[in-house]
């Protein structure tokens, strides 16, 4: 295998070979030894085998991954994508190769000993059980599991497990619900970015608002944190282009966030809704299943059944089923799968229709292009082709040529769909085409995306309230020009616009208890920034959590309380504590709430917070939770954070439930167009997702600090690994052969922290 390996201090793989082929290969490969553990997992959950090695907890999950058939998709994907464009194929093609490649390797891959495999599955893997190397990733030996290999079609079904729910289609349930329980009217009402979704920052600023006269872009993507992290650093370089950017581990190229030298680029979630739910009419005959159509003609449904795997448990079947509309993810022709349904209600059945299932694209056709691309005019051309999931991309270059644009595949149909699950037998809910991807402009120099109602706004249904935006953009509006250098503090702004809502309302209530005034007044005098030290933070939290609590508890949403039966990895969609914790804005402020007595509520949370205060800070109880696969032999003291839901610095709670925060910045990005050197990046973690390796968790201080580490483009400024093994990237954690802590104080003086 040709090509090089080089890292920077932080263990980050900075990649060189003779072609973008061998590119790819080395891409793969160097990501199977950074995180062997984390791309086996991925495999397994887009395969819906996850359960044969985690047990029954994975199940929901795998069921869902089967039944709405994210393996099979990503098979039709790549058939077309080999049709279609051979040249991405076989580059696709090359990253696996790599990958298995990667995951074979000493170090990274299990030592056998004799002993039989305790892992089954509907692909077998086969060979002796395992014990590891030091540098392997221990979970591997904890659950038993040897790496299996990675099909072509991998990547595809890999990106799909990660997007399936990130459009939301769950929230149609919600709003079904919603409107039973309460009517057509308080759908709005509820209209907040709620729980399951992810969202992101992003910031334009032009050539003529800068300090060297060239763009800079900024941002940080919003999902849940994972450990090893849901993003990679990297560094692509070949004779066709060099690229520095975040790529997903297990997708070769780098989809979102780039920088080639001469043009820049990064996404936010455009919110669109381009998934539908169909609530289907089944039968079962003597030849398998039927559906009902919209022509009222009872047509034949495909159906199969597989076998789930589940350690400690019996193996689980699982009918697959799929009308003209989609696969059926939730019920059967007799209903939900443990028999509970409505008195006197049809069987519940419903289908999912998304586009990559319907057009066998998910848009890795963009991904080559993005990579040669040099202008904005190649970014553009190449997000053209961008399927899955809806973005607003965000590009400038060094010749001053800007973009912000929508970019994905959102189908045209009736209103009907986008907010509730349509009956599949009734016509007018079919599709007729595609939107066409809107376009914005700048605004005095600056374009500023956070997911709310922005380009996307035509495409979409919910959407983040404008808090972050609107502060980003404030924040900008204060200087006239702006360097790269200053970006990292909008990043950590912690100010919590949102809480006005409340704190007017405790602002006019008198006849308080006096521990209540008192805490009345100290909310009051509060700078309303969410600060992990703040105890005025802390304080707001309590009661807003004690509010939410206070209204679910309230008769009027006492159906809402109660979630309807169904599978449950949709569950934390029809959660009602969640549901109003994100929409406490609309509850407060809604002429009418179904009679309760607001202001009767306040008072009740603030008493019963002044009688059982905080003891501490917001960081006491604000800390990382991030998901695991399988929890550390020893476990984290994760850490204490600033920030909120609605504040720049998103680190989201669950407000009336739980401080912990499973969401926040699942990497930061500065790209400077003036200097690429002077561009900078971070990850919560670090570049390994070996716990044994010293860049598993290195980069954690900075993240926290709002701190950002330099971007290094220059290859004498690397160290070329000699000796490729597990653990983050060579010997020592990823500096070959060479001394482990040569230059790395240095270069940590030059953080921004």
């Amino acid at each position: 295998m040709t090509g090089e390996i080089f890292r920077d201090a932080w263990g980050i793989p900075h990649l060189r070979a003779g072609d973008a082929v061998e590119l790819a290969r080395l891409q793969g490969r160097v990501t199977a030894l950074d995180r062997a553990w984390q791309l086996e997992t991925e495999r397994h959950r887009a395969q819906g085998t996850s359960a044969s090695f985690l047990g029954p907890e994975a199940l929901p999950w795998d069921r869902l991954a089967r039944r709405v058939r994210l393996a099979d998709t990503a098979r039709r994907c790549l058939a077309e994508l080999d049709r279609r464009d051979p040249e991405t194929g076989q580059w696709l093609r090359a990253y696996v190769e790599g990958v298995n490649e990667g995951l074979a390797a000493p170090g990274a891959s299990p030592s056998p000993v004799p002993g039989p495999v305790p892992v089954p599955g509907p692909v077998p893997v086969p060979g002796p059980a395992t014990t590891f190397e030091p540098a392997a990733a221990p979970e591997f030996a904890r659950v038993a599991l040897t790496p299996g290999r990675w099909e072509p079609w991998t990547p595809l079904a890999v990106w799909l497990s990660t997007h399936i729910l990130f459009a939301g289609f769950p929230a149609k349930l919600w709003r079904e619900r919603v409107v039973e329980c309460l009517g057509r009217d308080a759908v709005g009402l509820f209209a907040a970015d709620g729980p399951g979704t992810s969202g992101s920052n992003g910031w334009l600023v032009a050539g003529e608002r800068t300090v060297t006269g060239r763009a800079v872009i900024a941002g940080d993507p919003h999902r849940f944190i994972e450990d090893p992290g849901v993003y990679q650093q990297i560094h692509l370089s070949c004779p066709e282009f060099d690229v520095v950017g975040i790529a997903v581990p297990g997708v070769p190229g780098i989809a979102h966030f780039g920088h080639t030298g001469s043009v820049a680029w990064a996404i936010t979630n455009a919110m669109a809704d381009y998934q539908d739910l169909y609530r289907e009419q089944l039968r079962r005959t003597g030849a398998g299943v039927e559906a009902l159509g919209p022509d009222g003609v009872w047509h034949r449904a495909a159906r199969h059944t597989e076998t789930i795997e589940v350690a400690g448990e019996d193996p689980v079947e699982v009918e697959v089923i799929e009308t003209d509309r989609g696969p059926v993810i939730i019920g059967g022709p007799e209903g939900l799968e443990d028999g509970v349904s409505e008195p006197g209600a049809p069987p519940v059945a419903l289908a999912l229709r998304y586009p990559p299932r319907v057009t066998g694209d998910l848009g890795f056709g963009a991904l080559l292009p993005l990579l040669r691309a040099r202008r904005v005019a190649d970014v553009d051309r190449a997000v053209d082709l961008w399927a899955e999931p809806v973005n607003v991309v965000q590009a400038a270059d060094t010749e001053g040529g800007t973009l912000h644009r929508v970019a994905g595949r959102v189908p045209v149909r009736a209103e009907a769909n986008r907010i509730r699950p349509v009956p599949a037998w009734e016509p007018g809910h079919d599709w007729q085409g595609w939107h066409e991807p809107p376009r914005a402009g700048l605004t005095d120099g600056v374009a500023v995306m956070a997911n709310q109602r922005g380009p996307a706004a035509p495409l979409g249904v919910e959407f983040a309230a404008p808090h972050r935006a609107d502060r980003i953009a404030a924040l900008l509006a204060r200087r006239e020009r702006w360097s790269a250098a200053e970006m990292p503090a909008l990043h950590a702004d912690t100010h919590l616009a949102s809480a006005a809502v409340l704190l007017d309302h405790v602002a006019v209530l008198d006849d308080l208890t006096g521990p209540a005034a008192g805490l009345r007044d100290r909310l009051l005098d509060w700078d309303r920034h969410m600060d992990a030290d703040s105890t005025g933070a802390a304080l707001y939290a309590a009661v807003r959590g004690a509010l939410v609590r206070q209204l679910a508890r309230h008769s009027a949403f006492a159906r809402l309380a109660t979630p309807p039966a169904c599978p449950e990895v949709f569950q934390p969609w029809l959660a009602l504590v969640p549901r109003i914790g994100y929409a406490l804005e609309h509850l407060l402020t809604a002429k009418d709430l179904y009679g309760i007595d607001r202001p009767a509520a306040v008072r009740a949370a603030l008493e019963e917070v002044a009688a059982r205060p905080p003891a501490g800070t917001w960081g006491d109880t604000h800390r990382l939770a991030p998901w695991r696969a399988v929890a550390p032999t020893t476990p984290y003291d994760e850490p204490a954070l600033s920030g909120d839901h609605d504040c720049v610095l998103s680190t989201s709670s669950v407000p009336g439930l739980t401080d912990l925060a499973a969401r926040g910045p699942a990497a930061r990005y500065v790209w400077d167009l003036a200097r690429r050197e002077d561009s900078r990046w971070v990850v919560p973690f670090g570049a390994s997702g070996v716990p044994d390796s010293p860049h598993h968790r290195d980069q954690l201080p900075l993240w926290l600090a709002g701190g950002l580490i330099p971007v290094v483009t220059d290859w004498d400024g690397l160290r070329r690994e000699d000796v490729v093994r597990g653990g983050g990237g060579g010997e020592g954690g990823g500096r070959g052969t060479h001394e482990e802590t040569d230059g790395l104080d240095e270069l940590q003086e030059e953080t921004d922290v």
